[in-house]
C-alpha cells in the first residue's frame, strides 16, 4: 500500500474594526474598517487564490485526478468574497467539481466558541456547513476546528455532531515520543479519526521556503521529496497543513512558492511511494494506531501550540469574556444584526492582536497585527464591545416594552336614566363653555438603527 499525502489549506480573512474611539460608543455603530477589508481581500485574490486556484485546476487536469487537496473556507471570508471578488467564488466552484478537492467543516466566524459555549460552537458550525452546501453543493464530511484548535472535550463535541474525520496539531508535548505521521482516535470518542499535522515538513513551506539564511534554501521538489521519504520511512501518512495565504502572500510570487507547487506533485507521482488523498480518504483509507489523550487544549499556533496566541495574557481574557458575557441577553433577540455583528465580535484574530508574546513568536504576531500595540488593539476592541452592549440593552428594553401587560381598565358603572340625563345636559353646557383641550398621545421612542 502506498504511503499518503494530506494537503490541506486554511482560508480565512477578518472582519477588520476599524478606529473605533470613545467618543463614537453609543453615536456610531459601524465597526469595520471596509476600505482596509475591500483592498486586503482584493490583493490577496490577485496574489493567491485566484493564481492558486488555477494552479490547482491545472494539476488535478494534468494529472488525471491523482492530485487531491482539501480546503476550509471561513464563514468571514466567504462573505467578503460575496461583497468584494466573487470570482473568488467562482474558481472554488470549479475545483469542487473536479471531485479532487474535499472542503471541510469548521466554525463560521473563525471563533473560539468551543473553549467557552457548547451551544454557541456547535451554531457556528452548523451555519458553516449551511454555507458549504450553499456555495459548493457539497456537505462536509470531515472537520477543522479554528487554528486547529482540540482536545477531549472539543473532540467529543465534533463526534457528537456527526463528524468522523478531524484535523489538528502533531503538538510534540502532547505525542511524547510519537509520530505524526499516523492516524490517531479521540481519547473520549474512539469513533472520531485524528489527522495530526507534521509541523516540520508544513513551516518549511509555510514559513521557511524564501528565508535565504535557512540553511536548506532553495527548496526544491526532489529535495523535499527526500525529506517526505525520511519523516515518513516507517510510517503511513503526512499531513502537509498550512494558510493557503502562504502562496502569493506570505511567500511571494517571486520567490518561487508556485514553481515549487507546480512540479511538486509531478515530483511525489512520478517516484510512487506517495498518493495524495484528502482527509476523509485517509480516514478510510488508515486504521487508527491507538487514542490521543488530550485534556487541555492545543493549537497549530506558536512554539507553545496551545491558545496563549489568543487568551494568554488579561488583555485578551478580559476582552473574551466581555463579549461572550452577552450571548445570555442575545437569545432573548431575534435581530439578526446584532447576532452578526457579536459573531464577528467573536473572531480570533481580535484576541491574537492583544498578544504580548514579544520574544518567541513576536515577529510572527507582528506579520499579522494591524496595531502598533496590543494595548491599542485592546482598547479600540472594547470601545467597540461597549457600543455593541448598548445596543443589546436597548434593543431589550424595546422588547420588555413591547410585551409590557396593559393597565387594567376599571368597569364602567351603571347610572340610572336622570344621572345619564343630568350628565348629558353638564357636558352640553361645559361644550358651549369651552372647546376641549387637544389629546395628548405619547410618541413611541425611535429605536436605534445599526449603521452597515
Amino acid at each position: 500500500m502506498k504511503k499518503s499525502i494530506c494537503l490541506y489549506f486554511q482560508v480565512h480573512q477578518p472582519n477588520r474594526l476599524r478606529l473605533y474611539r470613545f467618543f463614537d460608543i453609543g453615536k456610531d455603530s459601524h465597526y469595520y474598517d471596509d476600505f482596509a477589508n475591500r483592498t486586503i481581500l482584493r490583493r490577496v485574490a490577485q496574489r493567491c487564490y485566484l493564481p492558486m486556484n488555477a494552479l490547482l485546476l491545472d494539476l488535478i487536469s494534468a494529472n488525471k485526478g491523482a492530485f487531491k487537496v482539501a480546503f476550509s473556507i471561513s464563514g468571514s471570508v466567504l462573505e467578503q468574497f460575496d461583497r468584494y471578488a466573487p470570482e473568488v467564488i467562482d474558481s472554488f466552484r470549479k475545483l469542487a467539481d473536479t471531485g479532487c478537492v474535499e472542503f471541510l467543516s469548521e466554525t463560521y466566524y473563525h471563533s473560539l466558541a468551543s473553549l467557552v459555549s457548547e451551544s454557541e460552537f456547535k451554531h457556528q458550525v452548523m451555519k458553516h456547513k449551511a454555507a458549504i452546501e450553499h456555495y459548493f453543493g457539497i456537505t462536509p464530511k470531515a472537520f477543522r476546528n479554528t487554528e486547529l484548535i482540540y482536545s477531549d472535550a472539543i473532540g467529543q463535541m465534533v463526534y457528537d455532531m456527526g463528524f468522523k474525520t478531524m484535523l489538528t496539531e502533531g503538538a510534540k508535548h502532547v505525542l511524547g515520543w510519537k509520530s505524526p505521521n499516523y492516524v490517531y482516535s479521540c481519547a473520549m470518542a474512539p469513533g472520531l479519526k485524528l489527522l495530526l499535522k507534521n509541523s516540520s515538513l508544513s513551516d518549511d513551506i509555510a514559513f521557511r521556503f524564501s528565508d535565504r539564511t535557512w540553511a536548506d534554501w532553495p527548496l526544491t521538489g526532489e529535495k523535499y521529496l527526500a525529506w517526505l521519504k525520511a519523516s515518513a520511512q516507517n510510517d503511513e501518512i503526512v499531513n502537509l497543513f498550512m494558510d493557503y495565504e502562504t502562496f502569493g502572500e506570505h511567500q511571494k510570487a517571486q520567490s518561487g512558492i508556485f514553481d515549487f507547487m507546480k512540479f511538486l506533485p509531478v515530483v511525489v507521482l512520478n517516484d510512487g511511494e506517495f498518493e495524495f488523498v484528502t482527509p476523509s480518504q485517509a480516514s478510510k483509507k488508515h486504521r487508527p494506531v491507538g487514542e490521543l489523550d488530550v485534556p487541555d487544549p492545543i493549537s497549530w499556533a506558536d512554539e507553545e501550540r496551545d491558545v496563549t496566541a489568543w487568551l494568554g495574557n488579561e488583555l485578551q481574557n478580559d476582552a473574551f469574556g466581555k463579549i461572550n458575557e452577552q450571548v445570555e441577553k442575545l437569545a432573548l433577540l431575534n435581530d439578526e444584526a446584532l447576532w452578526s455583528d457579536f459573531g464577528h465580535l467573536q473572531e480570533s484574530d481580535h484576541f491574537y492582536y492583544m498578544c504580548t508574546k514579544f520574544f518567541s513568536d513576536g515577529a510572527v504576531h507582528k506579520y499579522f497585527n494591524p496595531y502598533d500595540t496590543p494595548y491599542e488593539a485592546f482598547i479600540n476592541y472594547m470601545n467597540v464591545v461597549s457600543d455593541f452592549i448598548l445596543r443589546v440593552d436597548d434593543a431589550i428594553s424595546v422588547s420588555d416594552a413591547n410585551f409590557a401587560p396593559a393597565e387594567a381598565k376599571a368597569p364602567a358603572k351603571k347610572t340610572s336614566g336622570t344621572a345619564k340625563a343630568k350628565s348629558s345636559a353638564a357636558a352640553k353646557s361645559g361644550a358651549a363653555a369651552k372647546k376641549p383641550a387637544a389629546s395628548r398621545t405619547r410618541k413611541p421612542a425611535a429605536s436605534k438603527t445599526t449603521k452597515k
